[in-house]
């Protein structure tokens, strides 16, 4: 048991595991876990490639956050633009409606005449 916490110190301090797993393999010398240092190396191993894996997937899941989002930002700008340039030719398209008169009175047609 001692040989195997003596070797969790020279691992911590050559910075090949962290503090946290330290913490985890100490406990688990400590309760006779491994039977010995071949078999705890290996669970050393695994564990890193575990916690190594989930550190590249959560990288790449956050990566591909940051993509979607980039490109929600872009769709909607041009979304944005496409509108606003919509109405403004919607608004130039138009053609002006004249507002129809109303007819002239009996009386307003003779004093035309008369003129």
């Amino acid at each position: 048991m001692q040989v195997l916490r003596r070797f969790l110190k020279r691992y911590r301090n050559a910075k090949k595991i962290d503090k946290h797993l330290y913490g985890k393999l100490y406990l688990k010398v400590k309760g006779n876990h491994f039977k010995n240092k071949r078999v705890m190396l290996e669970y050393i191993f695994k564990k890193k490639a575990s916690i190594s894996r989930a550190k590249l997937l959560a990288d790449q899941t956050e990566a591909h956050r940051r993509r979607v989002k980039e490109a929600r930002k872009r769709r909607e700008h041009r979304i944005a633009i496409r509108k606003a340039n919509a109405l403004k030719e919607a608004a130039d398209a138009q053609p002006t409606v004249e507002v129809p008169q109303m007819q002239e009175t009996k009386k307003e047609h003779i004093k035309k005449k008369k003129k």
